[in-house]
């Protein structure tokens, strides 16, 4: 077996959903070998027990021979062990392919979501990537999980046709063309099962996006009394996905009741053929129990014929919304194949806005439009790009140097904060650069500067509590705090916080001020904000307008001389 999950899953064919799964098979075409030999043992060996019992009729019972009664006994009872050995190791196998292709199917997408980043919530819904993850790669294993047993019943068939087919050559042709021809009547389910299962598929999908929305907005909802309205959205959503699992649950009917009723006229059919010939003399008693044995066997193989179309068909369905998703391409690219590199501390230019960011200073961006600094914290960052005017560090582009590298350097806090599950010190500590023994220390001086020791007297543990899904449990304010704890304990050569205090009140947002220009006198500071307590603490502060600058000075300067800047600040009153 197998360690899982994957140190390197591998790089998929994207082509198409067959090219997908082949590849997904290559990746495990060894114990997929193992599962077909265990599974055609174990359907060979099945097929071959009324063979064995006919013979032993023949030879034994009708021919009053002790020792070949004997001799056919034991070969049922061989066949009866080597059916319990292989059935076991075939469905061990069976159960490994499956975990295999599902496991390294979800790696890729939690692989490839992390490096993406921000493109993927822009182009799929995020309920639609959870369900891709949670439903689709599980259903896509289902298609190895079935190998096994499909090569059996192909094997066994062909297996039981040469016996038919020796011992009389209508009924050997009756199995030969019946089966077929069974299997091709199911199929015409196959293709409206499709549908209405990719129908089916795109509105839960849609359900899950829109309780993942909602959940993440409770809060706000709670405030503006907007419950209701959701709830009514998530039920007439719900009902969607309820009659469109009717719709697919109709046709599952059909083709389940059809797997019972045409094999059962098949058997009978071949049984009384079977009965007429030997009436006739034609075959003997014992052959006539081998027909019939075999009738009954290839039930078996025709179920599973039909259950591989149906698990072929989620997975074909499944493996379309994983490509969809690994087909995303993030913002930016690593051109450097990954190459390590440490930057200087040299200034940091923006030609699209003609911002500069000297080192060692507190700058402030002012803009009327926050989305402007926001992006110019983005191209800041390495989080995007403008290839006709790329972001300078001293004298180089930083779309040249490594992406690890620049991330290292530059590090963005984002306007609004994510917080995760688990332990708060791990989340805090998760980026830090500080020494074993200054952790305590750091981490104190870390949450001092956020103004964020209230909100760990609140927490039973302190900062060893655990953290609820998104950080729920906080605040807008707490959670912009903590996050700002988080950013200065990474110890950036240059920290860019992006309206890090607009969710605090002012007295709180005062003592932030204050504390963050004194925890990072000497270390390059970049803070995106309109907020005159932080700008009055900057060293340098930059005006835009149309995400270009128009002025900059102190603070208390472009109050004096900028009138738009002083607006925009005062929030239109009288500064």
């Amino acid at each position: 077996m197998r360690p899982l999950p994957y140190s390197d899953p591998g790089t998929p064919d994207l082509t198409g959903p067959g090219r997908f799964l082949l590849w997904v098979g290559r990746q495990q075409k060894g114990t997929l070998a193992i599962g077909i030999v265990w599974g055609v043992a174990w359907m060979v060996a099945q097929a071959l027990v009324p063979v064995a019992v006919g013979r032993g009729i023949d030879h034994g019972v009708v021919a009053h021979d002790g020792g070949a009664l004997l001799l056919w006994s034991g070969a049922v009872a061989v066949l009866a062990v080597v059916q319990s050995l292989s059935g076991v190791m075939r469905h061990r196998t069976a159960v490994s392919n499956w975990l295999q292709a599902s496991f390294r199917t979800a790696q890729l997408l939690g692989h490839h979501t992390a490096d993406v980043g921000e493109a993927l919530p822009r182009t799929i819904p995020t309920g639609e990537v959870v369900s891709t993850v949670t439903n689709d790669a599980m259903r896509l294993g289902g298609a190895f999980d079935i190998t096994a047993r499909l090569s059996g019943a192909v094997v066994s068939y062909a297996v039981v046709a040469v016996v038919l087919l020796r011992t009389s050559v209508p009924l050997g042709l009756l199995v030969l063309v019946g089966v077929p021809v069974l299997t091709g009547a199911l199929g015409l389910l196959v293709r409206p099962l499709q549908r209405r299962q990719a129908a089916q598929r795109e509105e839960a999908g849609r359900l899950t996006t829109l309780g993942a929305d909602t959940v993440a907005g409770l809060r706000v909802l709670r405030g503006i009394g907007g419950e209701q309205t959701f709830v009514d959205r998530y039920r007439h959503r719900s009902q969607a996905v309820r009659v469109s699992g009717v719709r697919v649950a109709g046709v599952q009917a059909a083709l389940d009741a059809a797997q019972v009723l045409l094999p059962g006229i098949f058997v009978v059919l071949v049984t009384w053929l079977g009965a007429r010939l030997a009436v006739e003399g034609t075959i003997s008693v014992g052959d006539l129990v081998t027909f019939y044995g075999l009738s009954a066997f290839l039930v078996t193989p025709l179920r599973t014929a039909t259950e591989a179309v149906e698990k072929m068909t989620r997975a074909w369905i499944g493996a379309r919304k994983i490509i969809a998703v690994l087909r995303v391409s993030p913002q930016v690219v690593d051109r450097t194949n990954g190459a390590r590199a440490e930057l200087d501390d040299a200034p940091l230019h923006d030609p699209l806005s003609g911002v500069t960011v000297t080192p060692g200073r507190l700058t402030a961006v002012v803009s009327a439009r926050p989305e402007e600094t926001a992006a110019l914290a983005d191209r800041l960052g390495r989080f995007a790009e403008v290839p006709s005017a790329p972001v300078q560090l001293g004298d180089q582009r930083i779309d040249l140097l490594p992406l690890a590298a620049v991330r290292r350097h530059v590090v963005v806090s984002e306007s609004e904060p994510r917080l995760f599950t688990g332990s708060l010190r791990r989340q805090l500590l998760a980026a830090a650069r500080v020494g074993d023994g200054d952790v305590d220390r750091a981490l104190h001086t870390a949450l001092d500067t956020a103004a964020a020791h209230d909100v760990l007297e609140a927490l039973p543990h302190g900062v060893d509590s655990d953290v609820e899904e998104r950080g729920r449990s906080f605040s807008g304010g707490q959670r912009q705090r903590l996050s700002l704890a988080r950013a200065l304990l990474t110890d950036a050569p240059v920290l860019v916080l992006v309206e890090p205090t607009s969710a605090v009140d002012a007295h709180t947002e005062a003592r932030v001020a204050a504390r963050l220009s004194e925890q990072r006198a000497g270390r390059t500071t970049v803070v995106m904000t309109a907020s005159p307590l932080l700008l009055d603490h900057a060293d340098h502060v930059v005006f835009l307008r149309d995400g270009a600058v128009v002025a900059e000075g102190t603070h208390r300067e472009l109050l004096a001389g900028e009138p738009a800047y002083a607006h925009t600040v005062t929030r239109g009153d009288d500064a």
